[in-house]
């Protein structure tokens, strides 16, 4: 039975812990916190993970609260105008829904899993020290922790890291009581908000520990308007400071946010990061290796709602490579080809997260302004929050983008 070291609860790593599990392998998983100490804990993160990282879960039967969590059967698109009125609005239709649970809700009720099925469960703040000691009696030691000491041992790729220091500043907040979008009452859709030079505001419904809930998600430009949360440690303070930014940026989701309230106490969440690819391979002390899962090697924005969705990819991936490798050993060169064959998928996440974090060029202005008045340029511009790839047919060139648009006319 070969045996398995996963640093790290989050999506990547509790995911390929229990894929890992069914497969009759000797997983231990540490983690800095109890399942619940999770659950009770801050809010971590926004997510929404779109047809092709659930089909992950369910492939390993994980999707626990697919019956509980919104439908999102939408993601739209609105462009704020000088005057705060709206230059573009539209809706694009997913083919697959999109879900959003809270990963409070979802690492706790995987971390009990792991353990109920079996699972050694570790509850320890893992330093280089400590991997360099169980490098020794594991085959293979993934570290799945994406902040902390352990980051450092990934050196950053240059080549593929484009940015140094943080793009925007984030701020998040869980609600209830938001109101349904006057356009389309009917079903549950993410909503992407630009406001030209000063940032971004996403809203995303989701399934918290109080039930149905919506995520309030800030991303602002540094040093602009929007980067306004740091030092603010109050969460009514935070709500409100939110609050009153929608109301000056964003006023059509104000309309509908004046009735809301926070979830709960640790239903907020502030900070900044820079994107960053680094290499996969982890070198320790005492000569071990140790391979870098998911945002530990490839951390981007969250400007495009990949970061969980990458994180299920990877983690599918990766469990894919272990699996078929066997009983050989877990050498340099098979971490390599693991991370090799994820970033096959990761690039696209990244060219496209880079290219959303810049001014957009004239030709991707048409191509959002043409999504308001053609509903398949709408719905294949949503679409590609589950499939980065298909970005490079349209996207990135603007010939490519002005066949695209031509296409869509002619067919029309």
């Amino acid at each position: 039975m070969r045996k398995v070291l996963i640093v790290g609860a989050g999506q990547s790593g509790l995911q390929i812990a229990l894929g890992l599990q069914s497969h009759g392998y000797e997983v231990t998983l540490m983690s800095n916190r109890t399942a619940d100490e999770i659950r009770s804990g801050r809010v971590m993160s926004t997510q929404c993970m779109f047809h092709t990282a659930l089909q992950h879960e369910r492939d390993l039967e994980l999707n626990f609260w697919e019956n509980q969590a919104p439908r999102i059967a939408g993601l739209g698109v609105s462009v704020a105008a000088p005057d705060s009125s709206r230059a573009v609005d539209w809706v694009g239709r997913l083919d697959g829904f999109a879900q959003s649970v809270d990963q409070r809700v979802k690492m706790a009720g995987w971390m009990e899993t792991f353990a109920q099925r079996g699972g050694q469960v570790v509850i320890h703040g893992a330093a280089v020290g400590d991997l360099d000691y169980f490098s020794r009696t594991y085959d293979l030691v993934l570290v799945a922790a994406g902040k902390g000491e352990l980051v450092s041992m990934f050196e950053r790729d240059a080549s593929r890291s484009v940015f140094d220091a943080p793009q925007r500043a984030l701020a998040v907040a869980y609600v209830h009581g938001l109101g349904p979008r006057p356009e389309h009452p009917d079903f549950d859709a993410v909503r992407c908000n630009l406001v030209p030079g000063v940032g971004e505001l996403f809203v995303m419904p989701t399934f918290t520990n109080t039930g149905r809930a919506d995520i309030l998600f800030w991303e602002g430009v540094p040093g602009g308007p929007l980067d306004a949360f740091k030092g603010v440690k109050d969460p009514s303070e935070h709500l409100a400071l939110t609050l009153e930014l929608m109301e000056k940026f964003v006023p059509w989701e104000y309309a509908r946010a004046t009735k809301v309230e926070l979830t709960d106490a640790n239903g907020t969440l502030a900070g900044r990061y820079a994107p960053t690819v680094r290499k996969p391979i982890g070198r320790l002390p005492g000569g071990g290796a140790v391979l870098g899962v998911a945002d530990v090697v490839v951390a981007n924005d969250p400007i495009t709602g990949q970061g969980s969705n990458s994180a299920s990819k990877c983690a599918a991936s990766y469990l894919s490579a272990i699996v078929e490798h066997g009983d050989r050993p877990f050498d340099e060169a098979w971490m390599q080809s693991a991370f090799d064959r994820y970033w096959d998928t990761a690039q696209h996440v990244v060219k496209w997260t880079n290219a959303m974090l810049g001014v957009p060029p004239e030709h991707v202005l048409n191509l959002i302004g043409a999504a308001g008045q053609s509903q398949p340029v709408a719905d294949r511009f949503a679409n590609g929050f589950n499939d980065p790839a298909d970005f490079e047919n349209f996207f990135y060139d603007p010939e490519k983008t002005a066949a695209y648009l031509e296409s869509v006319q002619t067919a029309a």
